[in-house]
């Protein structure tokens, strides 16, 4: 089984085109489209819709991502496995899905050995199709990830700075994500319930579930990612709030009336 999460979207081409070229090596190939409407160069975004996937789906999925700004230059193509297969660029995207697939060990993938297994000359520009859907491909067809590139070491993976920062009474959190619903989700997990979350000088109440305040205000929860997450019921707490994603911001956390 191989998911595609991209930042293509679904106007041109070219997901259809990778599907294509996954196809073409192996046409037995179960392919399930995450998303490919991925904020354009939203890496941060990628890496948490790609850590939620990874905790649903089954031993030895391919999980194929393709949020590539750096296409074509020095950056790595990269296959890590583990529990799982994450093939993607390595740019930070793996950051928050390797934390559930006990990874075991990383490869660069060989664009040589690419163009000569698909035979045709890698586009400069479309990894995703010549390079990441074609070693996905490969993968599910029982390639050992070292005929496709040497490997290196796990610690070398470039991994964005989404720990939370922690202040002497508050967090300095970052924005990772926000959803269609303009929900929005910061990194920070296994924390204590408080009573109240301060932001942006807004004390808001914490509860579990949106239709607890009445429609237009907000709510802090621990939301279906079990990360912090501010809402407003039947609203945008981004629009609320001006934040996006790879924003910081200050929270700190009341546990009693404040």
């Amino acid at each position: 089984m191989i998911t595609l999460t991209t930042d293509f979207g679904i106007k041109g081409p070219y997901v259809g085109e990778m599907k294509g070229a996954i196809l073409a090596i192996n046409p037995e190939a179960k392919i399930v489209d995450v998303t490919h409407s991925i904020t354009r160069h939203s890496i941060i975004e990628g890496s948490f819709v790609m850590e939620q996937i990874v905790k649903y789906f089954p031993p030895d999925t391919i999980h194929v991502g393709v949020i590539d700004p750096g296409v074509g230059t020095e950056r790595r193509a990269i296959i890590i496995e583990g529990t799982q297969f994450l093939v993607l660029p390595d740019n930070g995207l793996a950051t928050l899905p390797l934390k559930w697939i006990k990874p075991k060990a990383a490869y660069e993938i060989d664009l040589r050995k690419i163009e000569t297994i698909i035979g045709r000359k890698i586009s400069s520009t479309f990894h995703g199709r010549d390079v990441f859907g074609p070693a996905g491909a490969l993968l599910s067809l029982g390639y050992e990830p070292s005929k496709l590139g040497k490997e290196i070491d796990l610690e070398e993976i470039i991994k964005l700075d989404l720990k939370p920062k922690k202040l002497e009474d508050s967090w300095l959190l970052r924005v990772i994500y926000i959803d269609d619903f303009g929900n929005v989700i910061l990194n920070l997990e296994n924390y204590e319930r408080p009573k109240y979350v301060e932001i942006l000088g807004r004390k808001i109440p914490y509860i579990d579930t949106y239709g607890k305040v009445k429609p237009g205000e907000l709510l802090s929860l621990p939301g279906s990612h079990d990360y912090l997450e501010i809402a407003v019921n039947q609203g945008s707490a981004a629009d609320v709030l001006g934040l996006k994603v790879g924003d910081e911001v200050k929270v700190k956390l009341l546990y009693g009336e404040g």
